[in-house]
């Protein structure tokens, strides 16, 4: 059996890595195609060799456009290479332009596909990521679900249950198993002269937030209301394109304290101490959940109702008045939750099932 591991995202990365690791310990036969949506591979590989992965077999460079430009770049050249190389399955992780062209590419060519954090749901067809995730799951053979209601959110879409298989969310795995890589590296906490418990973090960067001028701004002004009220640092490490979207629409900040993007290991080790954090990334509120660190969210909605669920996280949107209110109630809680997401093993269990299944 040969399996082909599609990703082409750093959140891909992260969330397939322990999927691949679960391949090297179990002796699969796989390989890794890169497509290079939001960076080339060689921009990547730095965060290949972070985690200790092995390299990718095949890159597409693919590159930015638009939504149906890019989707139907990779959509050509996931096909010519599973043309060449007919796997057995195609695995893809997520919501992105890259699992949409992934699994479409290989259902067409009758390759089984498997979709890793399958049944997640905003149920805001606004999101390009809504549309993509749920496309992937109709085209899945084996949808790996990371949680009850997400199998739950299945069934009633009228998925054969025989097809849904409950395997954890990979994030777990991928916390632990790179939190332990973090503890070796560098301490990101003393490099920016920050103490534990004693900062906030910010990660802000979806389409429907920074593209749109009174959003953008409504999470400027909340975040500046937090820094007032606490009298803390808080850390937002801004990507280029919503630095340049601040610009375009004439944002200001002055008690925000803006730093370069970090590495993924540093980004882990800043997310595990901080005081709370702040955040419209569906990823970081699951890593936040299972680092038992409070998490509001900037966004009207989310694919992850197992966060609010458990009081680990709440929907602020993007208006001052909710972030601050949010901000302040969140920092009472006490973080005893149980996480949602299971128990760090689902890499491995989504690869002997797809073993057990194909053999």
């Amino acid at each position: 059996m040969k399996i082909c591991i599609v990703l082409g995202t750093r959140p891909e990365i992260i969330k397939m890595s322990p999927v691949i690791r679960a391949c090297e310990r179990l002796n699969v036969d796989y390989f890794i195609l890169h497509t290079g949506q939001h960076y080339s591979y060689n921009m990547d590989r730095v965060f290949f060799e972070q985690l200790e992965l092995p390299e990718a077999k095949y890159n597409l460079d693919a590159g930015s456009g638009s939504h149906g430009e890019q989707t139907g770049k990779i959509l050509g050249g996931v096909e010519r290479i599973l043309m060449e190389e007919r796997p057995d399955v195609v695995l893809v992780e997520g919501d992105t332009n890259t699992v949409l062209a992934g699994a479409l590419a290989a259902t067409k060519l009758h390759i089984k596909v498997g979709h890793v954090e399958a049944g997640l749901r905003s149920y805001d067809r606004q999101m390009p990521e809504e549309i993509n995730r749920v496309l992937a799951d109709y085209c899945s053979d084996y949808l790996f679900a990371p949680t009850e209601n997400a199998r739950r959110i299945l069934i009633g879409e009228g998925v054969p249950d025989a097809t849904i298989f409950v395997t954890g969310n990979t994030i777990v795995d991928a916390v632990y198993q790179n939190l332990e890589l973090a503890s070796s590296r560098k301490n990101a906490l003393n490099d920016l002269n920050l103490e534990p418990k004693k900062y906030f973090l910010v990660t802000a960067h979806r389409q429907e937030n920074v593209d749109v001028k009174k959003r953008f701004e409504g999470i400027i002004k909340g975040l500046e209301r937090v820094a007032d009220e606490f009298d803390l640092p808080v850390i937002y490490p801004i990507h280029p394109r919503a630095r340049k979207m601040m610009n375009h629409f004439g944002i200001n900040a002055h008690k925000i304290k803006f730093i370069e993007p970090v590495d993924y290991l540093s980004f882990l080790q800043l997310e595990a101490k901080a005081k709370l954090v702040l955040t419209d990334s569906g990823g970081v509120q699951e890593e936040t959940c299972v680092l038992k660190v409070p998490c509001v969210t900037l966004r009207d909605n989310t694919e992850r109702p197992e966060t609010l669920a458990v009081g680990s996280n709440v929907l602020a949107g993007t208006s001052p008045e909710n972030i601050i209110e949010q901000a302040q109630f969140m920092v009472t809680i006490e973080n005893r939750w149980n996480n949602p997401f299971g128990d760090g093993k689902a890499g491995e269990r989504i690869v002997e099932i797809v073993e057990g299944v194909q053999g």
